[in-house]
């Protein structure tokens, strides 16, 4: 919603110094899917249990509701992902969904919840997606598959939305050769692709278009939650565009309000 009037905003800057890729995350998520699967591997994709998974789903369903991806396996291997799945059936009246969309959508992957089951996903050679948890690579059962299907070439670990400085996910989005997971490096030749489009967090113009909402300028916004060049690069778009006076607090600084 947007805010008429404010003395004080704070402001998130994640994506505060770029654009989203404006290709649609559905039509982008089946050409990473139907690329790997031609050429016999399995996609990888950690991704956030609450919220991101569900909307994977969504996608995925998609696809399939368009006759793509056939018969390709999909697992959501995450119990949380589930749990959090399941809610979408318990809360109907909380999301947009008809009860038959929500059915249809929660029904396109088959759930992994014990252990010896996610064991034996990460060890078939079938094509086939993969959705668990943790989004950035930091833990979870995400880890295991990344070990099993990271150093094929075939392959493809998929990640869907912002990846923090000094995780996993991030160190090969930016193309990092190995990694360490469990005390050994394994090494990455799968291919590895994001999707940037899918985050939650708005992109620079968005971020610009939710501030010229506001009726009077605030008497000072804090830009937060975002690395340095991200948070200045809105800094000065802001002050640019709206002559705001703007500030990027640093940690224990004390404002006066």
């Amino acid at each position: 919603e947007p805010g008429e009037e404010a003395d004080y905003v704070v402001v998130e800057s994640t994506y505060g110094d770029r654009r989203h890729d404006p290709r649609d995350p559905t039509e982008a998520l089946g050409e990473v899917i139907e690329r790997t699967i031609a050429r016999g591997g399995t996609v990888v994709i950690p991704a956030f249990a609450v919220g991101r998974a569900q909307s994977l789903l969504y996608h995925i369903w998609r696809l399939k509701q368009a006759g793509r991806i056939g018969l390709t396996p999909i697992y959501l291997d995450s119990p949380m992902a589930i749990n959090a799945t399941d809610l979408l059936h318990a809360h109907l009246e909380d999301h947009r969904m008809p009860a038959e969309v929500c059915d249809a959508i929660c029904a396109v992957a088959t759930y992994v919840r014990d252990v010896e089951a996610s064991k034996e996903i990460s060890a078939s050679p079938m094509p086939k997606v993969i959705l668990s948890a943790s989004g950035m690579a930091t833990g979870g059962r995400v880890l295991h598959h990344i070990k099993a299907f990271g150093p094929d070439r075939r392959n493809t670990i998929l990640f869907s939305g912002f990846q923090a400085a000094g995780t996993r996910g991030r160190s090969m989005v930016e193309g990092a050769q190995e990694v360490k997971i469990h005390g050994q490096w394994v090494p990455i030749n799968a291919e590895v692709a994001n999707l940037p489009m899918l985050s939650a967090h708005a992109d620079a113009e968005e971020i610009l278009r939710w501030l010229s909402g506001l009726k009077r300028p605030p008497r000072k916004t804090f830009i937060v939650h975002g690395e340095p060049h991200a948070s200045d690069a809105l800094r000065v778009r802001i002050q640019d565009r709206f002559g705001w006076d703007c500030v990027i607090p640093q940690m224990m600084e004390r404002h006066e309000l």
